[in-house]
C-alpha cells in the first residue's frame, strides 16, 4: 500500500488557455458548485511500458488537474497478476515524470483488494450478484450477441448459497475457472456489457504487490469504477472504447454506495490510507491514433519478444521509452497533444505533425554542432601541412543565449561525400570539379584535383582556399552558391551514429486489406548504423544532450550507450519531411 510522492517534476507551462468539451463539462461543474475541487486520475495497467497514445491520457488527466488547481493521482490498474511486472511499474513511473508531470499520490488496485471483496459481498447480500459455475465459453454463449441472452442456470442461487460460495471461493477452495462472481443486471440488455458482467474469477497466481494472499481477483469494469470512488475522483477521462461501459460503471458506483457504506473502507483507514469517497463521473474522449504506428501492446511485445526491435526503448518503438531514447521532447510530445486537441471524433493523425512538433521545439532548444555521417577527405594544399587554427561558432543561429564555441581548423578535413559530385546534375550547387564552394567558416574554396584508388572509387580532394575570402575580409563577401559544413581531420572524433525512421512503411500497418501480415510492413531501413566524425565540442557530453547537426538533422547522445569517449548519437528527426517529398507532396 502506497502514498508515494515522486522528487519535483519538470515545470509544465500552462499559459494557453486550452478550450474543449471536458474542460467546460469541469468549468459547468465548478459554477455550479457540484465539486470544489477537482480530482483526476491516470490508472495504466502495469503490464507493458506506456506508449505514445498514452501521451494524451496523461497530458489531459494530469493537465486539466493542473489548470484548475486541482490533483491528480497515478493508479496501477494492478488487477490482471501474471502479466504485471514490477519493471513496468517502475517504467510507468519513469514516463510520466519524463513527460513534465508529478501526482497527488501513488496508488495501486490492489490497495484496494479487501474493500472489493467485501462491496462484492455487499452485491450478493443485497441480491444482485451470483456466483456462476458455465465456463468462460459457456458464458460467451449465454451472453449472446444481437439477440438476448439468456439466464444461467445458476443465476436463481439463493443470497445464502452464493455468500457460501464466494467466500469458499475466497479461501481457495475451487480451481481456476471453476466458478465466477457474477453481477445480475439483464441479460437482455441491448448493451452487451449488462449481460450480467463478471467481478471475480478465480486465479490462483502469485501477484507482485499481493504474494499469494488472494486466490480471486477481481475485473477491471469493477475494480475500475470503484478506485475511482474510493479516490474521490471527480471526473474519470478515458477512451471511446469505453462508452458502452459507462452504464456498468456507474451501476457498480450506485450499487455500491461507497459514501454511504464507510463499513467498507475502513480496512484503507486503519491502514493509514486517505479515503473520502465520491462519486465519479466517466467522460471518453478519442485516443491518439497515429499514421504509420502500432499502438496494441500485444503486436509491441511481439516485436520485442520476436527480436524486430533491440527492447522496449529501441528508439524505433513509439513507446514512450523508445521515443525518449530516440531523442523527441516531452515537450515536443506535449505541444502534439495540445495541437491535436480534444474531441469524440476518433481520427488518424499523420506521424508529420508530430515530427513537425519534435523539429519546432528542437530548432529552438538544440545548440548546433557539425558532423560529417559519410566522410570524404578534402585537402586545402595552399594552406602549410601544420596549420591549425581556432574559429568561434555562435551555438545558435536564433539565439545568442546560447554563446560561442571553439571550432579547430586545420589542413585537412572531412565533407560529407554527398556534397562533391564528379559528374554534377543540373541544379547541383555542391562541390564539383573545378567549382567553388563557400567552407562554413572558413572561406572559399575551389576544387583542383581528384584523388582516386586503384578501383577507381573516389579517395580525395585537394582544393585551394581563396585567403582574401576568410571572415573579416572583404573578400569574404563574394557570392557563391554553396555552404558546406566539415570537421577538422586532425580533430574530429569517431563515433557510431544510428540513423533512426519510421519503424513501419505504409501509413496503416495494422490494416489487413490487403492480405498482409502487419510485421511485412516493418521498415527494413528504418535503422541504419554509419561510423561518422564529430567535431570535439559534439562528443564530450553527456548522455540525452541534444544538438542539430547542421545540415544533416536533430541528433541525441544515446541515454544508454553514449560514452564522452566513445559518442553515440541517435538522429531523432530529420531537418524536412523526407516522407512527404518521397510521396511526391
Amino acid at each position: 500500500m502506497s502514498t508515494e510522492n515522486p522528487a519535483a517534476a519538470p515545470a509544465l507551462a500552462t499559459a494557453t488557455t486550452h478550450q474543449d468539451f471536458i474542460r467546460q463539462i469541469v468549468r459547468d461543474d465548478l459554477a455550479a458548485g457540484k465539486h470544489h475541487a477537482i480530482h483526476t486520475r491516470f490508472p495504466p495497467e502495469p503490464n507493458g511500458y506506456l506508449h505514445i497514445g498514452h501521451a494524451k491520457a496523461i497530458c489531459l488527466s494530469f493537465g486539466i488537474a493542473a489548470e484548475f488547481d486541482g490533483w491528480c493521482n497515478l493508479r496501477l490498474d494492478d488487477t490482471n497478476p501474471g502479466k504485471e511486472d514490477p519493471e513496468f511499474v517502475e517504467g510507468i513511473k519513469d514516463d510520466v515524470r519524463w513527460l513534465g508531470f508529478q501526482w497527488h499520490e501513488l496508488r495501486h488496485a490492489s490497495d484496494y483488494f479487501e474493500v472489493f471483496y467485501r462491496a462484492a459481498l455487499k452485491l450478493i447480500e443485497d441480491g444482485v450478484a451470483y456466483v456462476d459455475d458455465l465456463t468462460a465459453d459457456e458464458m460467451r454463449e449465454y451472453r449472446g450477441t444481437v439477440t438476448a441472452g439468456r439466464n444461467s442456470p445458476h443465476r436463481g442461487r439463493s443470497v445464502e448459497e452464493n455468500l457460501d460460495l464466494f467466500r469458499r471461493m475466497r479461501a481457495g477452495e475451487f480451481a481456476d475457472g471453476a466458478k465466477t462472481l457474477r453481477a445480475k443486471i439483464d441479460m437482455s440488455a441491448g448493451n452487451t456489457n449488462l449481460r450480467d458482467p463478471a467481478i471475480y474469477r478465480i486465479r490462483k497466481i502469485v501477484h507482485q504487490n499481493t504474494g499469494d494472499a488472494w486466490p480471486i481477483y477481481p475485473m477491471y469494469d469493477y475494480a475500475h469504477c470503484l478506485s475511482d470512488a474510493l479516490e474521490g475522483i471527480t471526473h474519470s477521462l478515458c477512451t471511446l472504447e469505453f462508452e458502452d461501459h459507462r452504464p456498468l460503471y456507474d451501476w457498480f458506483v450506485d450499487h455500491v454506495d461507497l459514501p454511504n457504506h464507510p463499513e467498507l473502507w475502513q480496512p484503507l483507514l486503519d491502514a493509514g490510507l486517505p479515503t473520502q469517497p465520491a462519486k465519479p463521473r466517466q467522460i471518453e474522449f478519442s485516443r491518439l491514433n497515429l499514421s504509420y504506428c502500432i499502438t496494441s501492446k500485444r503486436k509491441l511485445a511481439q516485436l520485442v519478444a520476436e527480436h524486430y526491435v533491440d527492447g522496449w526503448d529501441d528508439p524505433r518503438m513509439n513507446t514512450l521509452r523508445g521515443l525518449r531514447r530516440r531523442g523527441f521532447t516531452a515537450a515536443g510530445l506535449r505541444l502534439l497533444i495540445d495541437r491535436v486537441g480534444v474531441s469524440k471524433q476518433n481520427s488518424v493523425i499523420d506521424y508529420a505533425v508530430l515530427e513537425g512538433c519534435i523539429r519546432e521545439d528542437l530548432d529552438a532548444t538544440s545548440a548546433r554542432r557539425m558532423a560529417v555521417l559519410d566522410p570524404l577527405k578534402l585537402v586545402i594544399t595552399n594552406l602549410p601541412a601544420n596549420h591549425a587554427e581556432i574559429l568561434h561558432f555562435a551555438n545558435h543561429p536564433k539565439d545568442e543565449s546560447f554563446g560561442t564555441r571553439e571550432v579547430p581548423f586545420a589542413r585537412e578535413v572531412w565533407i560529407e561525400r554527398e556534397d562533391f559530385a564528379e559528374e554534377p546534375p543540373k541544379g547541383f550547387h555542391r562541390l564539383k570539379p573545378d567549382g567553388e564552394v563557400r567552407l562554413r567558416g572558413v572561406g572559399i574554396i575551389k576544387c583542383e584535383q581528384l584523388l582516386k584508388d586503384a578501383d577507381g572509387n573516389l579517395t580525395e580532394l585537394h582544393c585551394t582556399l581563396d585567403p582574401e575570402s576568410r571572415h573579416g575580409l572583404p573578400g569574404a563577401e563574394r557570392k557563391v552558391k554553396g555552404t558546406l559544413h566539415w570537421v577538422s581531420a586532425t580533430h574530429a572524433m569517431a563515433a557510431e551514429v544510428r540513423l533512426y525512421d519510421r519503424l513501419f512503411n505504409v501509413p496503416s500497418p495494422d490494416n489487413d486489406e490487403d492480405g498482409k501480415d502487419w510485421l511485412t510492413h516493418i521498415n527494413p531501413h528504418a535503422k541504419h548504423v554509419v561510423h561518422a566524425w564529430l567535431e570535439p565540442a559534439a562528443a564530450n557530453v553527456a548522455p540525452e544532450q541534444r544538438f542539430q547537426f547542421e545540415r544533416l538533422g536533430y541528433f541525441v547522445a544515446d541515454r544508454i550507450d553514449h560514452r564522452a569517449g566513445a559518442p553515440v548519437f541517435n538522429r531523432t528527426v530529420t531537418l524536412r519531411d523526407t516522407w512527404a517529398r518521397q510521396a511526391g507532396h
